[in-house]
């Protein structure tokens, strides 16, 4: 097995641990490299296995840095939550002779695609192939896309549509298109709903809308979502998993589709999606009764 590691060395607890795991990990698989994490362009590389040191942001760049690639990933939590580096370092010997005998599940995680169209192109937004010929900005996402009013934070006027359907006009904060991976992050802090990582699909949640009907709303991974920036802000941004940005003028059209590529998650198989969501979000907690009563 070949295995590759990156790091978020920015973490004081990373490097230690690194540097004592590297006799285990040398005896057990061949190393084809150490990296930092803001180091490099993955998309040719060659290994088996991609060992990620940090936390869920470092993962997430990870998984942009692949540019596509089946190279499954495996995510030690030195981070605060740990939803998708669901490892612990105080398991990793264990966990190490596990990925060895090839005992640890692996799962396809969908990623979203998004591309940004300048207001001068006029193309059909829903044909993938013309987008890709005249986009200024393109990345993926495994989390989440999510445009931002940013400053001089007055609110942003958007038009959203699906599938070539003509547009939703609303004022507000930004909106965020979430992937099954991302509906815990920004998008359940914005009302969003959870939604099971099998599921394909994506959320549109807006931030903060002037409405009190517009709601979150899930709609097919086949779909197409184009999202139309009619007044911007100076600073209004587009944020891939809160990483890879660009500013948005007047007229951009922001296109979100889903990736042709997926990643391949190794997950922890002692994690149970529901107890981590109450451990960790606090979700579905009871009530504090008072049990004198």
């Amino acid at each position: 097995m070949r295995l590759f590691v990156v790091g978020n060395f920015d973490k004081p607890l990373v490097k230690p641990a690194l540097d004592a795991w590297l006799p285990l990990i040398k005896s057990k698989v061949e190393l084809v490299g150490v990296t930092d994490e803001r180091e490099g362009d993955f998309g040719a590389l060659q290994a088996d296995v991609v060992l990620v040191l940090g936390g869920d942001g470092t993962l997430l760049g990870t998984a942009r840095q692949l540019r596509g690639r089946a190279i499954p990933v495996m995510g030690i939590n030195f981070g605060r939550l740990g939803f998708l580096a669901s490892f612990t370092p105080e398991n990793f010997p264990k966990d190490l002779d596990e990925l060895v005998a090839g005992r640890l599940p692996v799962q396809r995680r969908m990623m979203a695609d998004a591309s940004v169209v300048s207001a001068d192109i006029s193309c059909p937004m829903i044909d993938h192939n013309e987008v890709k010929k005249h986009r200024r900005f393109h990345a993926t996402a495994l989390n989440d896309a999510v445009i931002t009013a940013g400053p001089p934070f007055h609110m942003v006027e958007l038009e959203l549509g699906v599938n070539g359907e003509d547009g939703v006009r609303y004022f507000g904060d930004g909106v965020i298109v979430a992937t099954p991976s991302g509906s815990t992050a920004y998008n359940v802090s914005a009302g969003g709903p959870i939604m099971n990582p099998d599921v394909e699909a994506f959320c549109i949640t807006p931030i903060c809308p002037h409405s009190l009907s517009f709601r979150p709303v899930v709609v097919s991974d086949r779909s197409t979502v184009v999202i139309h920036a009619s007044r911007v802000n100076e600073g209004t941004t587009l944020f891939c998993d809160g990483q890879a940005s660009t500013k948005l003028q007047k007229g951009d059209k922001i296109v979100i589709r889903r990736s042709e590529h997926d990643i391949l998650l190794i997950e922890n198989p002692h994690m149970r999606e529901w107890r981590e969501l109450a451990e960790k979000l606090n979700w579905a907690v009871t009530p504090k009764y008072n049990e004198t009563r």
